[in-house]
Parts: C-alpha cells; structure tokens; sequence
C-alpha cells in the first residue's frame, strides 16, 4: 500500500524559508512523478510545483517560480519543496501527491498535509 506523509511545515517570518519533505513508502519514485499543491483557507486547492521521473523536469505557478525549488531523491524515496522568500500568501496547507509518470497525468495519491504559516 502507498504512503504519503509530507513534513517540515511551520510559522516563519516574510521572507524566510522552508523545506518540506514528502516521504513516499510503498513502491519505487523511479517512474512516478511528484508534485505539491496548496489549499488556503477559503480558497480551492491549487497545483504549486511538479518534478517528472524521466527526466527531471519541474514545473512551477507563476506565484512562486524564483522562490521555490522542487527537487527528488529517488533512493530515499522522499521529494522537497525548498521556498524561499515567502509571502503571507503562501499560508496554506501544502500537499504532496504522486502521480503517473509525467506530470501531465493526474495525481493519485496524496498525503495528509502540512500547514505554512507565514506571519510577523
């Protein structure tokens, strides 16, 4: 059975930073894609960052491509999400999900989710 389990959430200041880990037990990362999204509150769930199996390529929303970095490590099975100079806007539970074996396939299964908070 496939587990998700996201951490590394927490308060930070504007423009600090964070790294949020997604551990993945159950099968091999070699030939799925990972990616994390976001869920404000009072606001829909939306996709923040994918990196694909093949070849690496990551995929970013314009609100945070220059900020943050999604990067994989296929042998510990665990995928990050380093942002950097964070904004009150980026306060959400962020989300990591797998996904098929590009990141144009759709995510199929998620973790539980970590809260960002980020506040003076």
């Amino acid at each position: 059975q496939v587990h998700v389990v996201e951490s590394g959430g927490g308060l930070v200041q504007p423009g600090g930073s964070l790294r949020l880990s997604c551990a993945v037990s159950g099968f091999t990362l070699d030939y799925v894609a990972i990616g994390w999204f976001r869920q404000a509150p009072g606001k829909g769930r939306e996709g923040v960052s994918c990196i694909s199996s093949s070849d690496g390529s990551t995929f970013y929303s314009d609100s945070v491509k220059g900020r943050f970095t999604i990067s994989r490590d296929n042998a510990k099975t665990t995928a990050y999400l380093q942002m950097n100079s964070l904004k009150p806007e980026d306060t959400a539970v962020y989300y990591c999900a797998t996904y098929g074996s590009t990141c144009n396939s759709l995510p199929s299964t998620w973790g539980q989710g970590t809260q960002v908070t980020v506040s003076s």
